[in-house]
């Protein structure tokens, strides 16, 4: 499966005359609770040839495909991704954060890290599924340091699990869920365990009452750079 993403991949930058700086995978199974059934969310960032930015009449900044044999493959253009970023989009930040990489990062990637531009000042929001939920109240409880604006939640649940202090039994009962999902489909239902409901209600009950960090001029600044230097290579 991994040859034919990356195949595909190849074929998005051939046809599309475009150059991918970041690929990754998105979705249950970066975040560590895929079912078996799961698709493979590839998502990637691209950059077109310096023409195209300096349009009147600018085209799509997306790539979309259909979603074929369990891999559902699309990508933002890498101005729109910089926009969202310098507004705390969070799922810009989630993709630089993947543990599942299909090709090596452009240099660029890693400068936007260590500009800072990548920070978020929110990292929850929420999707169907306890999972889903559950990882974002985890974020909740493990939000961007503001002393270290560069440092995310980890993506992976297990990670953030392991990084917080909550009760032995209630690690358990995560860990189980996991597990359950791991031996079922995405369609499936399983029994509402109370621990982990009020555990989401506390954490995105609490969620709401941490300072969002305002935007610092620096970022916007060094992200025009970044992206000057970016199209003009």
């Amino acid at each position: 499966m991994r040859r034919e993403i990356e195949t595909r991949l190849d074929r998005i930058e051939a046809d599309n005359g475009v150059r991918l700086l970041l690929a990754i995978e998105s979705g249950s199974r970066a975040w560590g609770f895929p079912s078996p059934d799961s698709d493979y969310d590839v998502r990637f960032l691209y950059v077109r040839p310096q023409d195209w930015y300096l349009s009147l009449a600018l085209g799509r900044d997306v790539i979309e495909t259909p979603i074929e044999d369990e891999i559902d493959l699309n990508g933002w253009d890498v101005r729109k991704a910089l926009v969202l970023l310098l507004k705390s989009n969070a799922v810009v930040s989630e993709w630089i954060e993947s543990p599942i990489r299909y090709q090596p990062d452009d240099p660029f990637v890693c400068a936007i890290g260590q500009a800072g531009c990548g920070s978020v000042a929110r990292w929850w929001g929420c999707g169907a599924g306890e999972e889903v939920f559950l990882r974002a109240a985890s974020c909740a409880g493990d939000p961007c340091d503001p002393a270290e604006p560069g440092i995310a939640p980890a993506v992976n649940l297990q990670a953030l699990v392991a990084a917080s202090d909550l009760p032995s039994a209630l690690v358990e009962q995560i860990n189980a869920l996991v597990e359950a999902k791991a031996r079922t489909n995405e369609r499936a239902n399983g029994a509402r365990l109370p621990e982990i409901d009020a555990l989401i209600r506390s954490e995105l009950d609490r969620a709401g009452e941490l300072p969002a960090r305002k935007l610092r001029d620096r970022f916007v600044d060094r992200a025009d750079q970044l992206f000057l230097e970016l199209t003009n290579t």
